[in-house]
């Protein structure tokens, strides 16, 4: 299935497009569009105009608790839950076609709602119908398995689904965050509530409108928009759902942990914050593609990015030429209108976020980094924070050690193997990594005693659906796309079978 209108291609064009647009900002429970109980609601914002595009229902504990008795009712009826898997396939498919009609609709969404270019929103997009598709596909060729006996038994280890699946996702990547929660829960067989950031729930009620019309069965997904100490937190501590998957701060998933074993020991998947460091070795020969990967590394999607590189490790011999190759490739990435296809960088999400990010610019020019470009808000309407970097960085500072979640590179120098990788393990975090080399021994050292869940070498953020996303330490220890994710949101069960004589 195809886009039932043209792409459009010009500022022009997503402008006139946005213009026609009309949200959904109702909850989805049971099936229906229902506002909050308490009638509360909430403020979605455009934050490169400061419009408001909604009044969004503001769920809490009554809401959550109807949509939990509706998923256990769904997922204990089986229409879902015992359905064949090649039955479920379809279904997915189906929503999958649906989002791909729609993908100019629900990218000019996500851009409307949190800010990012447009051209990011389209790639998202791409990311989180290859997901559907993806783990659609995985359904139905997930084996169990028959375990080694005598003849006198048969033993079976079974797979099936959780249940009941809470799924809280970020604001940075809205539809493909959500895809890589909701996609692999639903293919195992579960019921899925998902709970959208308050930052940028309007895609995700969309998504609700799609799924409703491929066909999930009543109570199988639903959607609650809120806040996490309301809803999300009742969500948590509800002894009715099954399984949690969260994206967000490490602040954030160590207290759903707390929740978890405050109730019913629910299983926890966590992904979390990241300080992730790129290393660049003197050997590297393209030092302009390494300053072009570095820089798309830390500005794109505004730095709002979980993995991205906010740590450039570079060998001295070779340091300076790398900064100044860097500067060069952040010049073309300013920020611009988010519906402007030619824009690299967006708005940031909102303005909490905003002065948290010039909060940490300012920490790093009183604790003594050189502060090479950017690091003003731009005038204007609109929240706008061109590409910041920051040379003479040390593990020290503050900028060096916490994730800023914006574009904000901080740059450190090393003379040795052994001291770049004890500067990047040199975290609470371990989410991702880079490394730039041509040393095939060297490549092969440092991937292994990087404490990462992810290494990228000559390159940043490479992979696919095929490819498990995840950290380690306090990163998390949870695993999105691939089929290790589908294996997540199912149980084993051993079946040991007496055979008559």
């Amino acid at each position: 299935m195809v886009s039932r209108t043209p792409s459009p291609r010009t500022l022009a064009e997503w402008q006139a497009r946005a213009a026609e647009l009309s949200f959904e900002s109702r909850a989805f429970i049971d099936d229906a569009f229902v506002a909050a109980e308490s009638g509360d609601t909430f403020e979605s914002r455009n934050p490169a105009t400061g419009e408001i595009l909604a009044q969004v229902a503001s769920c809490d504990a009554p809401d959550a608790a109807r949509a939990v008795a509706a998923a256990r009712q769904a997922f204990a009826g089986g229409a879902w839950s015992r359905l064949a898997p090649a039955k479920r396939k379809k279904t997915l498919l189906r929503l999958a076609d649906l989002m791909e009609a729609h993908k100019h609709e629900l990218a000019l969404i996500d851009t409307l709602d949190m800010g990012k270019p447009i051209s990011s929103s389209l790639g998202d997009m791409a990311g989180a119908i290859g997901c559907i598709r993806y783990q659609a596909e995985c359904i139905d060729k997930l084996y169990g398995e028959v375990a080694p006996t005598g003849e006198e038994t048969l033993a079976l280890v079974l797979r099936e689904p959780i249940g009941v699946v809470a799924a809280i996702v970020p604001w940075n990547f809205p539809l493909m965050m959500t895809a890589w929660k909701i996609a692999p829960a639903l293919a195992a067989g579960n019921s899925v509530i998902l709970k959208p950031s308050e930052k940028s729930p309007l895609s995700a009620l969309r998504l609700a409108q799609l799924a409703q019309e491929a066909g999930l069965p009543k109570g199988v997904f639903q959607v609650l928009p809120g806040f996490g100490h309301t809803v999300g937190k009742a969500l948590a501590l509800s002894h009715e759902v099954d399984c949690l998957a969260f994206t967000g701060s490490t602040a954030v998933g160590k207290q759903l942990m707390q929740y978890a074993g405050q109730s019913n020991l629910k299983r926890v998947y966590l992904e979390c914050g990241g300080k992730s460091p790129n290393l660049v070795f003197a050997d590297c020969k393209d030092l302009d593609r390494v300053a072009s990967h570095a820089a798309a590394a830390i500005f794109h999607n505004q730095g709002e990015v979980c993995i991205a590189g906010s740590r450039l490790l570079v060998e001295n011999a070779i340091r300076d030429e790398v900064v100044e190759r860097v500067l060069k490739a952040a010049e073309s990435m300013q920020p611009g209108d988010p519906l402007d296809p030619a824009s690299f960088m967006g708005a940031i999400v909102d303005e909490a976020q905003h002065r948290r990010i010039l909060d940490y610019i300012r920490q790093g020019v009183e604790e003594g980094a050189r502060l090479r470009t950017g690091g003003q808000s731009l005038e204007g309407p609109g929240l706008f924070i061109p590409p910041t970097v920051f040379d003479g960085v040390t593990p020290a500072m503050t900028i060096g050690r916490e994730e800023i979640f914006g574009p904000v590179l901080a740059v450190f120098g090393f003379d040795s193997e052994e001291e770049a990788i004890a500067m990047a393990n040199d975290t609470p975090y371990g989410l991702a990594a880079g490394l730039w080399s041509q040393d095939i021994d060297r490549i092969l050292r440092v991937t292994r005693r990087l404490q990462s869940g992810q290494v990228f070498v000559n390159n940043w953020a490479g992979g696919d659906q095929t490819m498990p996303f995840g950290g380690v330490k306090q990163s998390g220890n949870g695993r999105d796309k691939s089929h290790h994710s589908l294996e997540e949101y199912s149980e084993l069960k051993s079946v040991w079978i007496d055979l008559a004589p």
